[in-house]
């Protein structure tokens, strides 16, 4: 068991009513879920780091000072211990959270919030390279349908590949039920790697 923080990520009003909402797992899961997972941290004395997106005044999202930028109110509803704004994707650059965690003795991440293949798995990967253990919520986080030149991808598969990506190496990804059963009863969240998980690809198709 690591000594954990949980960080919740760009729970902002730009994600529930603005121009970027949430679509899976719909918005009245993963709120609710973070909430959980914030409630269950603050009775545990885990640390809770609130991370906010933030854009210049004329961007058409999460521009400084408008409601989209706003925090929801499922995270203004609740303490926190520390609190910092972003212009990356990762939680990491440019703030003070690596030193924040390290003068803390924290060695594991507990990612909840949005969007799942953008800030949230930004801060998964950079978190691995930092030598942070991450744990990641699948009902507490999510996104939305994309299209670019690219292709295009539901919300769904697009939210479930990344779990899938991040099991695989970079995360131990459970529902908060599962989160939140593992820190009462002192128990590892199941983890895998590469190995394990092509193998079990390749004797899916043979």
């Amino acid at each position: 068991m690591g000594n954990r923080a949980l960080v919740v990520i760009d729970v902002q009003n730009e994600y529930v009513s603005g121009n970027l909402p949430i679509a899976y797992p719909e918005l009245s899961e993963s709120l609710v879920n973070i909430g959980v997972a914030m409630d269950t941290a603050v009775a545990l004395g885990m640390p809770v780091v609130v991370v906010q997106q933030v854009a210049p005044e004329t961007s058409p999202i999460f521009a400084k000072g408008s409601h989209g930028y706003a925090l929801h109110e499922v995270v203004t509803s609740r303490s926190y211990d520390h609190h910092v704004e972003k212009t990356l994707p990762s939680v990491f650059v440019g703030t003070d959270l690596a030193p924040w965690l390290e003068a803390r003795s924290i060695d594991t991440i507990v990612i909840v919030g949005y969007m799942t293949q953008n800030c949230d798995e930004s801060t998964a990967r950079d978190a691995l390279h930092r030598g942070l253990a991450v744990e990641f919520l699948s009902d507490a986080t999510g996104t939305l349908a994309m299209a670019n030149q690219q292709g295009s991808l539901g919300a769904e598969e697009l939210h479930r590949a990344v779990l899938l990506v991040l099991q695989s190496r970079f995360a131990a990804v459970s529902t908060t039920r599962e989160w939140v059963d593992a820190v009462h009863n002192g128990t590892d969240l199941e983890r895998s790697n590469v190995v394990a998980s092509t193998a079990i690809a390749r004797s899916l198709v043979e």
